[in-house]
């Protein structure tokens, strides 16, 4: 086995090491702090007079929707009003009438008081017609106050729209203002990046002790935030006391970290020098935001040149044609033509150990789940033509062991070491779905055929589904009592094939988790399990041959003498299966018959291919 390259840290320090160099006077030129901060002041003078401004017409707009709604309750009480004047106003009319006709049938002895009640009803009419149109006019009046009103709120809203927009740009600028003083505190050794010098050190050399999970003396560094809330003992950072701050007196008494080696004199200076210019995050970052997140993205070191011997084949996979078959390197995924194991092309910037690999459905692009065991996990997305970096998808503080393009090729999920399922939209990079319902690894995922629900298989000995659109759990299958590493659906979707360290493959259905079918037993950790479009599945295991098995029998139709397999893959457009191994190899086999039609070492060196006994051509 190659034995690990260790890790070089000097690249994560880069721009620690520049900060050092201004601290100490080597900087080639110092910014101008002070009209950095001029531009500051200025642009938050604009900012609070915006503020100001769009407090002001909040409050104006409050106010006048207070009167607006005071005169609304007027108005009600008006219309109401009106309604009953208007009512009397028509019992008065027809008193009138009453009395008109009254007066005009009236004898000579009667005449006299016919006429005065008439008069009288006129007069009570013409008096309730002028209530009436008083009434009338106040209705009008009120409701064109409450028109007005309602347009200067209107116009108030669009100011304060307008502004915010405004507001926007400007909080942008002083963002970016900020950011440009931070930059020359930075650099003239005022003042040390978090993200950039910190964050790094502490993620490689403290969060194995302290975080979420774990917490030594209860002390959880997994983002700024946990950490500088302290532990058991309380505060670990005292801004501006780098002297007496826990976290420093623990580094340098070479307390921390525990049962390792101390850390450099560098890195202690640089956190020293952190607490001292007041122990700040960088300006515009999420203070609850893992480490890992924060940190730069730097480029992953690269591969050797030659390997000196093997390494294990801890991933495969053929493209849609089958003309090309990717298999993990050390920082590198290679890409070897399946024809004559030639090597085509070595993808690099992966992290150290790559676990999983797959092709989008027209063979341009190729997802990569690797990591660095204790220390960054990553998915990111490469064009195969030229191995250029196309997405990072996410970092994560552990290794990413499985990744899957969606069937219509539009969305990718993911699991790792975090515990976590994700999904991602491949045109945008955004995380979709975040599924966190495992209690430890997650091993592999599948999607089903529609692409409506993933399957998970993990290290918590549970296999489950879940929804792919919302993450929302539909069922979990406990059959293997042990740990699950391998998942994929049947061509239907309506069951579910696992594999696990019970040395059983177990097919169950989708829909209540029940068991139909215990496949063989293998004696050994089932690592991979493949189902093909007519309904059998190829499955691999450490120590003995891979096999294609029937599922709905549970029969074995082909055994393919790999020693050691650790990866596999089929292509149903060619009918070409392919097994990795731990010592090294890649064969190829003729599915009818179970013999090998190529094989090769799928380590870069002098040779790459081997004949059938292994023996170096």
């Amino acid at each position: 086995m190659l034995r690990p390259v260790p890790f070089r840290f000097a690249t994560l320090m880069a721009v620690a090491i520049v900060g050092l160099c201004a601290a100490n006077g080597f900087a080639e030129s110092a910014p101008d702090e002070s009209a950095r901060q001029e531009a500051v002041d200025a642009a938050k003078a604009q900012l609070d007079t915006v503020v100001g401004s769009i407090q002001a017409l909040q409050k104006q707009s409050a106010l006048k929707q207070a009167d607006v709604s005071k005169l609304k309750s007027e108005l009600a009480l008006l219309e109401n009003q009106l309604s009953g004047a208007q009512t009397e106003l028509q019992k008065k009319r027809v008193a009138v009438t009453q009395a008109e006709e009254t007066a005009k049938k009236a004898g000579p002895d009667t005449a006299e008081e016919a006429k005065a009640q008439l008069a009288v009803a006129q007069k009570d009419f013409s008096k309730g017609e002028a209530d009436a149109r008083q009434l009338e006019e106040k209705v009008r009046s009120t409701r064109e106050t409450i028109l007005a009103s309602e347009r200067e709120i209107a116009a108030i809203s669009k100011t304060v729209t307008e502004s915010q927009g405004q507001l926007v740009s400007l909080e942008a600028s002083l963002l970016q203002a900020r950011k440009s003083l931070e930059e020359a505190l930075i650099a003239n050794g005022k003042s040390v990046s978090f993200a950039a010098s910190v964050a790094p050190i502490l993620a490689k050399r403290c969060l194995a002790c302290h975080n979420a999970r774990v917490a030594k003396g209860r002390l959880n560094m997994d983002t700024f935030a946990a950490m500088m809330k302290g532990g058991e003992s309380g505060a670990v950072v005292n801004p501006g006391d780098g002297e007496f701050s826990t976290l420093f007196v623990e580094i340098e008494s070479g307390s921390m970290p525990k049962g390792a080696d101390p850390l450099s004199s560098d890195e202690q200076a640089l956190i020293k020098k952190w607490i001292e210019t007041g122990a700040k995050l960088d300006v515009g970052l999420n203070p609850t935001s893992p480490l890992i997140e924060i940190m730069p993205k730097l480029p992953q070191p690269g591969p050797p040149e030659h390997y000196r011997v093997p390494l294990p084949v801890t991933a495969i996979a053929f493209n849609a044609t089958g003309d090309q078959l990717a298999s993990s390197g050390y920082h590198e995924v290679l890409i070897w033509s399946s024809a004559d194991g030639q090597l085509l092309r070595r993808i690099t910037n992966v992290a150290q150990r790559t676990y999983d690999i797959h092709f989008s459905n027209d063979g341009a692009t190729i997802a990569v789940a690797a990591g660095t065991p204790g220390q960054v996990g990553e998915i990111k997305l490469f064009e195969v033509a030229t191995g250029e970096l196309l997405a990072d998808l996410v970092r994560t503080e552990d290794s990413v062991f499985a990744v899957a393009f969606s069937p219509d090729g539009t969305r990718l999920a993911a699991g790792g070491a975090d515990r976590s399922v994700r999904v991602y939209d491949i045109a945008t990079g955004e995380q979709k779905v975040l599924v966190e319902d495992h209690a430890d690894w997650v091993m592999d995922v599948a999607w089903s055929p529609d692409g409506k629900t993933l399957a998970s298989a993990s290290r918590d000995k549970t296999a489950k589904l879940f929804s792919a659109e919302d993450g929302s759990s539909l069922t979990t299958f406990n059959g293997h009592g042990e740990v699950v590493f391998c998942v994929d659906f049947t061509p239907d979707g309506k069951q579910v094939v696992t594999g696990g360290r019970d040395g059983h493959v177990r097919v169950w259905n989708a829909s209540d988790a029940s068991e139909t079918q215990k496949i063989g037993n293998f004696g050994s950790d089932i690592l991979h399990v493949e189902v093909t479009p007519d309904g059998n599945v190829f499955s691999c295991n450490v120590s003995k041959p891979a096999s294609l098995n029937n599922l709905k029998e549970g029969t074995a139709l082909q055994t393919f003498n790999s020693d050691w397999a650790s990866s596999l893959d089929f292509n149903p457009q060619t009918g070409q299966f392919a097994t990795g191994s731990f010592n090294g190899m890649v064969r190829l086999w003729k599915v009818d018959d179970a013999t090998e039609a190529l094989s090769f070492v799928a380590s870069p060196s002098a040779s790459t291919t081997v004949d059938r006994t292994g023996e170096t051509k």
